[in-house]
């Protein structure tokens, strides 16, 4: 056996550094094997992917290539958590939200999830979405050890008298100033993002000072981004919008204190301002951009409290909340996936808390089910992936430091423009803010619809036969302000054509699928369109498994189909067979043939053509009313 002398050397110490013009070479050889013929940067671009905000995800991400210095947990910039700990010590809270306007079955669900895991409450009061009346708070909190278990409240336009009736509970209570621990929720900017309804920031304002004064655990404002991203904004917006938010509320918290800092005329010091903001972000499913999204904002809002004079007090108090955007009612078994990797990301991200919204959030009311799910998740991931016990565990990674400092600069870009325009308020009522977000929203909505945003059980993959979940109806959220986007929107609306379809005629609309040759020519192309169609709630009939132009007519009358069929095989058989099996389904009554693949392929043979990457949603648009079919 060799010995190896120990001299501190590593074992691949003999072997020379790949440089990165090395692997660009072999990136190269790689790609002319596929027919694309391209050299240097350009190979690179060739495995790049773009995304939102102006943002590029490169195949390659090395050392010199990062960020600026980090810093460290705990100490500005903040990027790599608020807290020298980071969530070491419990992890992230675990915040549930309740809606409904029943006293008894809010405080039953409450009292359920304290129980089983839930560490903080999120609650909907008075001109929040379905609220309780702001007088039924007691009721709700009844049983609640409310100096162990902090609440968040989201009263919109009634948040002044909701924070005095919590206020009021703590004192009636006897819980001790320093033990309370709450967000009151004082939110007008983002109200009027959601609403229209323009609020004064008096008080608001007054409720801060009153927090500072009587109750140091206690937050008073709310930067609430979510209003922005449910309107289809980027992640970058979404920062973007939020740092005007906060802003605008340290200019109203500390107007009048002199240049030294010290609080005059009730205006409140730098630093006691920074203290009562809480920020809201959402967590989606795109695990790195969300990551980079929670660490970006930390470093985004230190360099406001930089500039404002206060660095060291500039660590951003964060709540998560998994994206609504992203949530479906078509399969939505799909969504406890979606949460459960947005929540892993908002953790992973140093978010303080994270609400998990239930699979069934967007049908209705959760049940017992969903609610217990939702609350698992996190504990879940704490307790048995120990993901809270490693401070800041995606510090470090190349592309993770790259694209937080990448989001942070287009975040701050657009920051910049919304001050230019006069600061948020201005840019909201001028309409800047939602023509920005609707612009950004046409664009991914154009991605969805021709499916290179893929949504599982939706656009990909749906499942026909699924039975829908029933749940009592939520109540109405406001209105009137930016509008209120989901990524299924437009399928949604193809799949209830179909839906109305089945309940007049018994049966979804059907379209046969001519297969052609044996199963290794048609398989990848007849599982393409059957999953197209089936996206826009049209059943494909591939039945039999195989047709030629003897067999095709008597396939398309048994089949059923309303007047639609598409052939799926491979470009020779389309060579040899496409114009003859056409031909037979046009005689059987086929009024459209469609074709799985190229465009121009067996040209003249067929009427249209669906290939990845068309626009799905108009494809089955169309469809749908050539079949008749109607809501």
């Amino acid at each position: 056996m060799t010995v190896l002398p120990d001299d501190g050397l590593s074992l691949a110490a003999e072997f020379p550094d790949a440089t990165h013009e090395q692997w660009q070479r072999l990136v190269e050889g790689v790609l002319r094997k596929s027919g694309k013929d391209v050299s240097g940067e350009a190979a690179e671009d060739a495995l790049s992917t773009k995304l939102e905000d102006g943002l590029t995800t490169r195949p390659l991400y090395t050392a010199p290539e990062t960020a600026e210095e980090t810093g460290f947990p705990g100490f500005a910039p903040f990027i790599r958590g608020g807290s020298p700990a980071g969530g070491a010590a419990a992890g992230w809270g675990v915040r549930q939200r309740y809606v409904g306007n029943d006293p008894v079955r809010v405080n039953e669900a409450v009292l359920t999830d304290l129980e089983n895991g839930v560490t903080s409450l999120w609650l909907s009061l008075g001109g929040g979405p379905g609220g309780l009346p702001v007088d039924a708070l007691p009721r709700a909190l009844d049983g609640v050890y409310l100096d162990l278990a902090p609440v968040s409240l989201d009263a919109g336009a009634e948040y002044a008298d909701a924070a005095r009736a919590l206020l009021r509970l703590y004192a009636e209570r006897q819980v001790a100033p320093e033990a309370a621990r709450a967000s009151l929720g004082a939110d007008p900017l983002g109200h009027e993002a959601r609403t229209g309804e323009v609020l004064d920031l008096t008080d608001a304002v007054g409720l801060a000072r009153e927090a500072v004064a009587h109750w140091p655990g206690v937050r008073a404002l709310l930067v609430d981004a979510l209003p922005y991203h449910e309107a289809g904004g980027s992640a970058a917006e979404e920062l973007g919008l939020s740092l005007a938010t906060g802003v605008a509320y340290l200019r109203a918290l500390t107007e009048g204190a002199p240049a030294d800092g010290a609080p005059a005329t009730g205006a409140l010091a730098v630093d006691a301002a920074l203290g009562q903001l809480e920020f809201r972000y959402a967590a989606t499913a795109d695990q790195f951009l969300t990551i980079a999204k929670f660490r970006a904002a930390r470093r985004l809002w230190a360099r406001v409290a930089e500039a404002c004079g206060a660095p060291d007090a500039g660590a951003q108090r964060q709540h998560a909340v998994t994206s609504p955007v992203m949530m479906t009612r078509r399969d939505p078994w799909v969504n406890m996936l979606r949460t459960t990797v947005a929540c892993m990301a908002a953790g992973v991200g140093g978010a303080d808390s994270v609400t998990v919204l239930p699979f069934d959030h967007e049908l209705g009311l959760p049940d017992a089910f969903a609610r217990r799910i939702a609350r698992n998740t996190s504990t879940i991931l704490l307790e048995e992936s120990h993901l809270a016990r490693v401070i800041d565990p995606a510090g470090g990674s190349y592309y993770v430091e790259q694209l937080t400092d990448e989001l942070a600069h287009a975040g701050w870009e657009f920051f910049q423009t919304i001050e230019k325009a006069g600061g948020l308020a201005a840019a909201l009522r001028s309409g800047l803010v939602a023509d920005r977000l609707a612009a950004t929203w046409a664009e991914r909505s154009k991605r969805l619809a021709k499916r290179r945003e893929p949504i599982t059980g939706v656009s990909e993959f749906p499942l026909l036969s699924e039975k829908p979940l029933d749940r009592e109806p939520a109540p109405a959220g406001p209105t009137g302000g930016l509008p209120r986007v989901r990524r299924d929107e437009a399928y949604e609306a193809l799949r209830a054509r179909s839906d109305a379809h089945l309940a007049a005629t018994g049966n979804r609309p059907r379209i046969f699928l001519a297969a052609l040759g044996p199963a290794a020519a048609h398989t990848a192309r007849a599982t393409f369109a059957a999953n197209l169609f089936q996206a826009g709630g049209i059943t494909p009939v591939h039945d039999p498994v195989s047709v030629d132009p003897a067999t095709a007519a008597e396939a398309y009358a048994a089949s059923g189909a309303d007047g639609m069929a598409v052939l799926c095989s491979s470009d020779p058989l389309y060579e040899e067979q496409a114009e003859a099996v056409a031909a037979a389904l046009r005689a059987a009554g086929a009024t459209t043939v469609f074709l799985a693949g190229k465009p121009g392929t067996s040209a003249g043979a067929v009427d249209e053509y669906v290939f990845a990457g068309c626009d799905a949603v108009a494809v089955l648009s169309s469809v749908l009313d050539r079949m008749g079919v109607s809501l």
